[in-house]
């Protein structure tokens, strides 16, 4: 197993390091006060250990980057990389005695070409900051994970999230094109390219998408833009069980069709919601499906759409007459995750992505889970592509619920691998899901991947005890 080598006594190291660091960069760049480090220690991920951070470095160039790099190199030092640390799964999380490598500030958009549809951009950016400014030009970034007004692009690209938009536009490592890296040594290396095609050589660039920070620090991004789409309008449908709902979503895919989005929330999201926001939501359904298009036409659309929810038992099918009423329809969907939470104070938030014709069954065994541990698990879920997000809500306060919590949390994980799915659909692995990931992928899988590993980390300084 790789872990960070750290030969020399601790503090003798913790006395150096902050030396040997503002020997290349500016004293604002470098924190060092206990309790703000401490600040920078976790995400927001439950169950998910952390350390205390000897350092926090915020870096403005590939240069302080750099020389971070080379520092821990030489005195063996591990470095955890972190965004806006909206992660889900601990993979941002600090190690003790570690250099806390901070990129919020390395937030310059650099360019953005309408001819060559790409913007070139520091790890730092937000995604929503990215998205505002492109449509300037008439172009569309289409990733937009749920705290797209939060997470930054490197985080994005770190974890491969997703978005609502991912069952027509797909997710972060299909608009990836090229990246800038430092290296654990402190080298920089240039990947992919930014021109529409290319295959030269091996695609290093997705290697590094949904790398975690664990194979080197991207502090470049080349990502490619869509022309902009007309205005998307909604359509939600009530249904009479999470099941029929997801015959719905199965017969629309078989169908042909292309949503923008396809949402689903179940019962216990929508009371959430309407508890937290009072939005009017109907809480007499069993699962609200939310579907939309950005079509020419998109009126029409819905309209065979909804044809074909109610022929799989929606009871109500309600389009949205203009882009305000849509987008009230995406914000309580988008308040899904912050109101379970609110249920109990907190929450553990899965992410398996099944195959989309088992959707309905893990909906079912979520339920199920739920009645067994006696907990409150609300299901919300990007169901065009079969990606669920169970959020298990408990009392961190009580340490049998909290058990209990943990417990059927890995069994909606084991639930999704039983189905032919995966841990994780966008979250990552971070610590919470390390054990799961040498379940899914196997121990030749481990093995490959701890070799790739150690080719760009030998001494296993990048983001140590994360993934595997």
């Amino acid at each position: 197993m790789i872990v960070s080598r750290i030969e020399a006594p601790r503090d003798e190291v913790t006395s150096n390091l902050t030396d040997l660091l503002l020997a290349g960069l500016p004293p604002e760049a470098v924190l060092t006060d206990p309790d703000v480090t401490a600040s920078y220690a976790n995400d927001m991920a439950s169950f998910c250990p952390s350390g205390a951070p000897a350092v926090v470095v915020l870096p403005r160039t590939v240069e302080e980057v750099q020389h971070v790099m080379r520092t821990a190199t030489e005195l063996r030092v591990p470095v955890v990389p972190q965004g806006a640390r909206t992660g889900l799964s601990g993979g941002a999380n600090a190690t003790d005695g570690s250099i806390v490598l901070s990129l919020t500030r390395m937030d310059r958009i650099l360019e953005v070409s309408p001819v060559d549809r790409i913007a070139v951009v520091e790890p730092g950016v937000v995604n929503a900051a990215l998205s505002r400014e492109v449509e300037r030009y008439g172009l569309y970034y289409p990733p937009d994970p749920s705290s797209w007004e939060m997470c930054t692009i490197g985080g994005n690209i770190g974890t491969a999230s997703g978005g609502l938009c991912c069952v027509k536009y797909g997710v972060t490592a299909e608009y990836v094109l090229g990246l800038d890296v430092v290296l654990a040594d402190g080298r920089l290396m240039s990947t992919g390219r930014r021109t529409a095609k290319g295959v030269a050589g091996y695609d290093l660039t997705r290697l590094f998408v949904g790398s975690e920070g664990s194979l080197g620090i991207v502090v470049r991004a080349v990502l490619a833009l869509k022309p902009k789409p007309p205005q998307q309008l909604v359509l939600a449908a009530e249904f009479t069980s999470s099941a029929a709902a997801c015959d719905a979503v199965c017969r629309i895919m078989e169908g042909g069709h292309v949503p923008s989005l396809l949402e689903l929330m179940d019962r216990t999201t929508v009371k959430a919601v309407n508890d937290l926001a009072h939005m009017g939501l109907p809480e007499t359904t069993e699962a609200l499906l939310l579907a939309a298009f950005d079509t020419p036409d998109p009126a029409a659309d819905l309209a065979a759409l909804g044809a074909l929810c109610e022929a799989a038992g929606a009871t109500q099918v309600v389009p949205a007459d203009d882009a305000a009423e849509s987008e009230l329809l995406l914000q309580a969907r988008r308040l899904s995750l912050t109101a379970l939470e609110a249920v109990k104070g907190t929450t553990m938030i899965d992410d398996v992505c099944v195959p989309r014709s088992k959707l309905g069954a893990m909906l079912e065994g979520v339920e199920r889970i739920a009645a067994k541990y006696g907990l409150t698990i609300g299901v919300c879920a990007h169901a065009g592509d079969g990606n669920t997000h169970p959020t298990v809500c408990f009392d961190a306060q009580d340490p049998e619920e909290s058990r209990r919590a943990r417990e059927s949390f890995d069994e909606i994980m084991a639930l999704g691998l039983e189905l032919g799915g995966t841990i994780t659909g966008e979250h990552g692995v971070g610590v919470l899901k390390k054990e799961w990931l040498a379940r899914e992928i196997g121990p030749v899988g481990v093995e490959m991947q701890r070799a790739v590993k150690g080719v760009f980390d030998p001494l296993g300084i990048l983001n140590p005890g994360k993934l595997f």
